[in-house]
C-alpha cells in the first residue's frame, strides 16, 4: 500500500457512504458546510490556499486532488499551490502567508496564536474576511472524518496528467462540477 492509499475502515454502501450513518446528523453537517461555502467575502485564491493547507495538514486525498476552478481563474496555478508546504520560505504574498499561519495555529495549537499574528491578521484582512477564513478552516477540517474512515479517496474524480480535478460550487454551496481541465 502506498502512502496515498488508505483502506476503508468502515463498511460503505453502493453510494460510497458509510453504512449506518445518522442521516439527520449528516444532513446538518452538510447544511453547515454549504452555508460556509456560500460566503464569498474572501477572494478565491486565499480561500483555495487555506483549503489546500487544511488538506495537506489532514492528509485528505480527495481534497489534495481538487482545485477550486474560481481560484485557478484568478491566477492560482500548480506552481503557487506547490508553495503551501513551505510557505514561509516562499514568495507568496504576505496576506496569503498570514492566512496560512492562521490555519496552522487554528489546527495544531489555537492557543499559540500570538499577538503578532493577530495584529498581522487585522492588518491584512477585514473583520468579515477573518470570520470567513476561520469558518473556512472549520469547514475544510470536517474532511478529517473522511480521512479517519478511509473514505477520502479521489478515485471517482476525473483528473488531468498532474492528478488534479477542478471543481466549482453552485449558489447553494454544493459541489456542482468536477473536471480534469479548466
Amino acid at each position: 500500500m502506498t502512502e496515498r492509499e488508505r483502506s476503508l475502515r468502515v463498511e460503505c454502501g453502493t453510494d460510497g457512504r458509510p453504512v449506518g450513518r445518522d442521516g439527520e446528523l449528516a444532513g446538518l453537517m452538510s447544511a453547515y458546510q454549504d452555508a460556509v461555502v456560500r460566503s464569498r467575502v474572501l477572494d478565491a485564491v486565499t480561500t483555495e490556499l487555506v483549503r489546500l493547507r487544511c488538506a495537506r495538514q489532514h492528509d485528505c486525498r480527495i481534497c489534495q486532488t481538487l482545485r477550486l476552478a474560481d481560484a485557478a481563474d484568478e491566477g492560482l496555478d500548480d506552481s503557487m499551490a506547490n508553495k503551501i508546504d513551505d510557505y514561509e520560505a516562499s514568495d507568496l504574498e504576505e496576506r496569503h502567508k498570514v492566512a496560512l499561519r492562521i490555519v496552522d495555529a487554528f489546527i495544531w495549537l489555537p492557543t499559540s496564536m500570538s499577538t503578532e499574528l493577530v495584529e498581522s491578521a487585522h492588518a491584512h484582512f477585514t473583520d468579515a474576511e477573518l470570520a470567513e477564513l476561520l469558518l473556512d478552516i472549520t469547514k475544510w477540517s470536517t474532511q478529517k472524518i473522511h480521512v479517519v474512515l478511509g473514505t477520502d479517496g479521489a478515485d471517482r474524480l476525473p483528473i488531468n496528467d498532474a492528478g488534479v480535478s477542478y471543481f466549482t460550487f453552485d449558489n447553494a454551496g454544493k459541489a456542482a462540477s468536477f473536471r480534469a481541465d479548466l
